[in-house]
């Protein structure tokens, strides 16, 4: 009885785990992978200029927010604001209950 070669058991074993891994996941023609890819690509430059915009949006509500709070904070409203020795009054309570509480 002969002994096969190396060779020839090393090629059924590559033959074996080629069949086992099934075939090739990406067997769509270069043109469309490649225009796959530019979709991608585009995808992610789109996504680049609606990041940049909310981050633009961000700085200019934060600009204006402290701007409404300088506002709010200005000696000018400091009366208003300050109610230290009065009572509070409930906007949801009756006219007539609010003198008797």
């Amino acid at each position: 009885m002969t002994r096969p070669s190396t060779s020839s058991v090393g090629l059924i074993l590559l033959l074996i785990g080629y069949a086992a891994a099934g075939p090739e996941p990406d067997l769509r023609p270069r043109a469309v992978r490649s225009s796959a890819c530019q979709e991608h690509t585009s995808l992610h430059n789109r996504l680049d200029v609606v990041e940049k915009k909310v981050e633009d949006t961000v700085e200019k509500l934060e600009v204006e927010l402290a701007a409404l709070l300088d506002a709010i904070e200005a000696p000018k409203w400091r009366p208003l604001l300050d109610n230290t020795g009065k009572t509070t009054v409930d906007i949801l309570e009756e006219p007539e209950q609010r003198g008797q509480s």
